[in-house]
């Protein structure tokens, strides 16, 4: 019976460990700091494509993919809300 108890205590335990992963993975895909890292990736590479084709004025060029990654970052999950109140 004790040797039963001791499992379900680790199993609880691991439980929680993986409930505490999935939290901060959770609150990793929904912070602001992610979203600032992928547009400062987005805007480094997009400036270097830009200017290895020779756009002139590639540094304000960059922005627009960012511009729009932050957009559409910042208004989807207003879309998914609208969306799954439309379901059935």
């Amino acid at each position: 019976m004790d040797e039963r108890i001791q499992n379900l205590e680790r199993e609880v335990r691991s439980l929680q460990e993986r409930n505490r992963r999935v939290e901060s993975e959770k609150a990793w895909e929904t912070s602001f700091m992610r979203v600032l890292s992928i547009a400062f990736i987005t805007y480094v590479v997009a400036g270097i494509v830009l200017y290895s084709i020779g756009v002139t004025n590639f540094i304000l060029a960059a922005l627009v993919p960012v511009l729009g990654y932050i957009l559409s970052t910042r208004s989807l999950p207003r879309v998914k809300r609208w969306w799954m109140e439309k379901q059935p």
